[in-house]
Parts: C-alpha cells; sequence; structure tokens
C-alpha cells in the first residue's frame, strides 16, 4: 500500500513538473507581451521586446531588449532595456503570487526631452512590484527643458543601484527605497560629479566637489506619501535639488573653514 501511495503521489508530481514545463513555454510570451504593453501603455508610448523565457519550475522569467518610444506634442521619450530578469516563486506557485523577489535590470538606455514624460498615465493593471531591485549598466540622459533650461543636457551614469521593496509607479521609483548608489552626474561645461550612497550618507566628489568626497546625511521620502505618479516625481525632483544644495553648502563650508587661521 505504501508504493502504491509512493509511486501515485511521484506520478503527481512529475505531471504537475511537465504541466509547469508546458504552461511555462505557451505563457513565456504572452507574458512578455503583457509586461511590455504595461510600460508601453502607462508611457502612453508604443513597447517591443525581442523575447522573453518563463520558467514555472525554477520560477524565473526573462526579458530581452525591452523598448518603449514616445514622441509626441511632449517630447520625445526613449527606453531600451537589455535584460530583465524576475526571480519569482518556484514550482507553479508564481501561476498566483506574481511579485518579484528580486528584479535585476541591466543595460538601460533612456532619453528624456521634458519630465512631463515620465508621469505614468494610471492603468487598470497593478504596478510592477518587486521585493529587491538591482540595477546596472544605466545611462539616463536628459535634455535641458526636462529640468532647467539654463543648465543644458544631464546625463547619469549607473554603475550599480541596489533598492528594497519598489513599486513602480515611474521608471525611477526605486530611489524611494534606495540601499546603495553607484553613479556619476555628467554637467555641461566637461564637469562630472562622482555620488555614492550607503547607509543613509551621501558623498560626492569630482569636477566641482574635488578629490576629498563630501558627505551628508539623506533621508528618502517616504514612498507610499506620493498619491500618484505625477506626486511621485514632484518629491523626487525636490529630493535632487535639496541634496544638490546640501552638498554644495557642504563644500563650501569645508572650504571656509580651510581658509581661517586655524582652520
Amino acid at each position: 500500500m505504501l508504493r502504491r501511495v509512493v509511486l501515485i503521489v511521484a506520478g503527481v508530481v512529475a505531471a504537475w513538473l511537465v504541466l509547469l514545463v508546458v504552461l511555462g513555454a505557451v505563457r513565456g510570451e504572452r507574458t512578455g507581451r503583457g509586461i511590455a504593453d504595461r510600460f508601453g501603455e502607462s508611457l502612453q508610448g508604443s513597447a517591443a521586446f525581442a523575447g522573453s523565457d518563463l520558467a514555472l519550475v525554477r520560477g524565473d522569467l526573462s526579458l530581452e531588449r525591452l523598448t518603449v518610444q514616445r514622441d509626441d506634442a511632449i517630447g520625445r521619450f526613449s527606453l531600451e532595456v537589455a535584460g530583465v530578469r524576475c526571480d519569482l516563486p518556484p514550482l507553479g506557485l508564481a501561476l498566483v503570487d506574481r511579485e518579484c523577489r528580486e528584479l535585476e535590470i541591466g543595460g538601460i538606455r533612456m532619453e528624456v526631452s521634458a519630465l512631463a514624460l515620465l508621469r505614468l498615465k494610471p492603468v487598470k493593471r497593478p504596478p510592477v512590484r518587486a521585493r529587491h531591485v538591482v540595477i546596472r549598466d544605466a545611462v539616463l540622459g536628459f535634455a535641458p527643458s526636462a529640468f532647467v533650461p539654463n543648465l543644458g543636457r544631464v546625463q547619469v551614469r549607473i554603475e550599480r543601484a541596489v533598492a528594497g521593496p519598489t513599486r513602480f509607479r515611474t521608471p525611477l521609483s526605486w530611489i524611494f527605497a534606495l540601499r546603495e548608489l553607484r553613479a556619476s552626474f555628467d554637467l555641461p561645461a566637461g564637469l562630472t560629479v562622482q555620488l555614492f550612497y550607503r547607509g543613509g550618507v551621501m558623498s560626492a566628489s569630482g569636477s566641482v566637489f574635488g578629490d576629498e568626497p563630501v558627505e551628508i546625511p539623506v533621508t528618502l521620502p517616504v514612498r507610499d506619501a506620493a498619491e500618484d505618479a505625477q506626486a511621485e516625481l514632484a518629491r523626487l525632483v525636490e529630493l535632487g535639488k535639496t541634496v544638490a544644495e546640501q552638498l554644495v553648502a557642504r563644500r563650501a563650508a569645508e572650504w571656509l573653514r580651510l581658509q581661517l587661521p586655524g582652520g
């Protein structure tokens, strides 16, 4: 009797695993299309992807070359992601729990001509969620009109960023849950600023600040305090301005201290 029960259980398990393999092959393309369409719809642009793979047994979803394009009266937006990998619950649990345990995004190239283009349009489907986010090799370009017309083009290069639980209302939502950042800002007139963030402390060095890093404590805004994507972007812009002002003020204070007798 025991042997028969074991054989029945083994047969059920084997059948379930085979079913998951088949479902993954059938649903992989549709899942990739659903994610691409969600981004395209929210950004009011056209989305496409080169390929996707859904492995329900081990719990893994990957997308290759995800792109979103938009060009209208508001401005031009382009996003290209070389690869996306979402770590899902294994053994078919992803059929009911689609939250990414870990979301890895690599090879991002984004160009924005107006900040309003990042304000996601509300969609019926819920936003993508992840418990842990890792971003590598990202280049984000912002035209002069996106922030301050007199400033010129700003380019952000992210070597690596790590964030905690994130709900993607905008492509920059992960900043609210930022834990670690290694990045640089390329500013007009050949100025470059190196940034490092970890443990609530932001340090900056480079053309403006000198070789000796300037450090300041940074308190990230509460994500859930922003009611929608527009409010979220406004809070992120305000955060950027505050951090920049504090870094400049700290460098000025240190310079003044060194000029004073006994400094």
